[in-house]
Formats: C-alpha cells, structure tokens, sequence
C-alpha cells in the first residue's frame, strides 16, 4: 500500500506533492528561487458562440521554459533549491502545479461558469488546476522504462490527484495526460506527464458521453463495453488481452498510431480498479509502451490520454480506458493534422487499423 504523498511548498506559495516507493522517503530543501507571485490570474476562458465551446487563453504560456539544456532541466532534482521545480536531492514521483498554468485558481472559492444562452462576447475566469507529475528523477528515462514498482506508483499518483483535483469547487474533468517526443511539441524531455482540472466537459468527452447515452437508449447497454466485446470477436485489431484489461486498435481509428486499454468490467476510474487490476492494468499499459517503441528504429513520439468518469447522472455510461495516439505514420513520416483534420475536425488516416494491430501484435 503506497503511503500519503509529502507536501511541500514552491517559492511561490505553489504545492509539491512527493509520492515515495516503500522504504523510501525524499528529503525537500527551501525553494529559493525569486519567483513572481502565482497569486493573479495569468488566464481567462472565453465562449465560441460558434461551436458552443469555451476557449481557454493563456497568452502567459508564451514565456514558458523551452528546450533547456540537460543541467538546466527544471525537473530534474534541485538539492541546492535554487534549480529545480523540485528542490530535493532525490525523488520517485513527484507533482506540483504548473508554474506556467493554463487554468488556476481552484480550490480558493466556489465557481460556476456563466450562462451561454446571451449573444454578447462572454468570458470567464480560468477556474482550474494544471499539475506537472513527475515519473522519475532520471532525465534520460521514458515511462516505458519505468520498472514495475516505479510504474505503479505513478499509477497511484494518477488516483491520489484524480481524486484531489475532482473534490475541488467548480471541477467538471481531471484529465491525466503524457505528451512524449519534440515532434508532439514537447519542450521539456524529462519523463513527464501533466494532469488537467477543467471546469467543464471537454469537448470530446461531451461526444462520447452523448454517445454513450443515445447507445443506452437504443440498447439497454453500455457502449464501451459493447465495443470491447465487438473488437474481442473480431479479433483482427486486438494488440494485446489478458484476464483483466485488452488492448486494441478501435476500427475508426484516427491517428497512424492508435491503441485503446479498456478493462474487462466496466470501471468509470483508476480509483474503481482494485490492487490487483491496477497491478493488472500498469503491467498491460508498459506492455504496449515497450512495443510502441519498438515499431521504429527510434522511440516513437506519442500522447497518452487517461478517460476517467464520475458517478455523476451526466458521466455515468463514461467507462475508464487509455488512448495512446502517435503522429508518425511510418519510419520516417509524420501525419500532419493538415485543413481537413484541423479546420474541419474530418480525420484521415493513411495506415489501417487492421495492419497496425497486427505490427504491433508481432512485436
């Protein structure tokens, strides 16, 4: 059983949370680094009357820490505490908020967003959290690397701040991600991922629950788990299944690369899964990490999405699975989200799906 993480505080007033392997325990210093104050709002959402869909702006952003050089990585450990987003001379897992946030403010006070139905321009505060979650000290590491128990504490840390963040005012989704390579537009390579608050349903999750809904209708079923089982007797895009968790290449799909883990039984979150399935479930997400990796000659550029639902009447057909999407299409092409993908959201994949799971079945 993993322990309670230990706080820590930034330099400005921002939280650090070290998750530790049994037996161990990091040892933080005083951040000493003159840091502006995090206290003002850097961000605001603003509606698209167009789409029906907030916006969120964070010109901020544009100063973030871009392409440092190894011993300047601010993630790496900063035992002097003036270094290092993380001023310990050792750590497992790490998380704190995002110095370069692209929503804040949560947990300070209650927040609803306004209402939509007016035709004047409408903006918001940018009610949220955005945490960097740490995988490891190591620099040049990758989570595919990570051993067993590594890996499973980031697991556990995903649970801990999902469970933080969705407590929270005003917080609709916690989203648990990994941008990994510079061709996804990643400016720091440490092995990292980031865990986003959001104070409404993202988009894309609208639609699938929509989804999920009309199917229940029609149905009496849960469309996830009908898909899962439609995918297991077909057989020619499953990458990967054991008794707790498959892995496939949904018959849609989208990206060059694409490979969805679903549990067997339906779970809306990682915090459902018992011990052993989440043991199940960190074994089954390195697996297909590794092979991931191994499709090219080089590591393979990817983002990883975790989909977790609440109980809540609006997400409860929502079932908890994993989506890790790559942009390259072959050794040595990437896909270019070009005008039919990026102004007209109508993706068009150059690689079958049926011919990717079976790569990556051979591998």
């Amino acid at each position: 059983m993993t322990s309670a993480p230990t706080p820590w505080t930034l330099a400005d007033g921002r939280d650090l949370l070290f998750f530790s392997l049994p037996g161990h325990s990091s040892h933080p210093v005083p951040d000493r680094r003159p840091l502006p104050d995090q206290s003002v709002a850097q961000s605001e959402l603003r509606f698209d009357r167009t789409t029906g869909q907030w916006v969120i702006i964070a010109a901020s952003r544009q100063d973030r820490t871009y392409k440092p050089p190894p011993d300047q990585c601010p993630l790496c450990p900063g035992p002097s505490g003036t270094t290092s987003e993380i001023p310990a001379a050792d750590y497992d897992v790490a998380v704190f908020e995002n110095r370069f946030a692209s929503l804040s403010g949560a947990g300070d006070a209650a927040f609803r967003l306004p209402p939509t139905g007016g035709d004047a321009f409408l903006s918001a505060p940018s009610h949220g959290r955005c945490e960097v979650i740490c995988f490891s000290s190591d620099h040049t590491g990758s989570f595919a690397q990570l051993d067993f128990a590594q890996a499973r504490l980031v697991v556990e840390a995903w649970v801990h701040r999902t469970a933080a963040l969705t407590a929270m005012p005003g917080i609709a989704q916690v989203f648990c991600f990994e941008n990994r390579g510079e061709e996804i537009g990643v400016t720091l390579t440490h092995p990292h991922g980031q865990i986003y608050g959001y104070p409404y349903l993202t988009p894309r999750t609208e639609r699938m629950l929509r989804e999920a809904h009309a199917h229940r209708e029609r149905r009496g079923t849960n469309l996830f788990t009908d898909i899962v089982e439609q995918e297991v007797a077909a057989g020619s895009r499953i990458v990967a299944r054991d008794d707790m968790f498959t892995a496939f290449v949904p018959f849609a799909a989208r990206w060059p690369v694409e490979v969805h883990i679903y549990p067997n039984r339906f779970v809306r979150s990682l915090a459902e899964l018992d011990p052993v399935e989440r043991d199940g479930f960190t074994r089954m997400y390195l697996t297909i990490l590794q092979r991931l990796d191994r499709l090219y000659s080089l590591p393979l550029p990817y983002m990883a999405a975790v989909h977790q639902y609440t109980d809540d009447e609006t997400q409860r057909e929502g079932c908890f699975h994993v989506e890790v999407i790559s942009t390259r299409r072959s050794a040595t092409k990437l896909k270019y989200l070009a005008s039919s993908e990026s102004a007209m959201e109508a993706f068009i994949n150059d690689v079958a799906p049926e011919s990717a799971a079976a790569a990556l079945r051979r591998l």
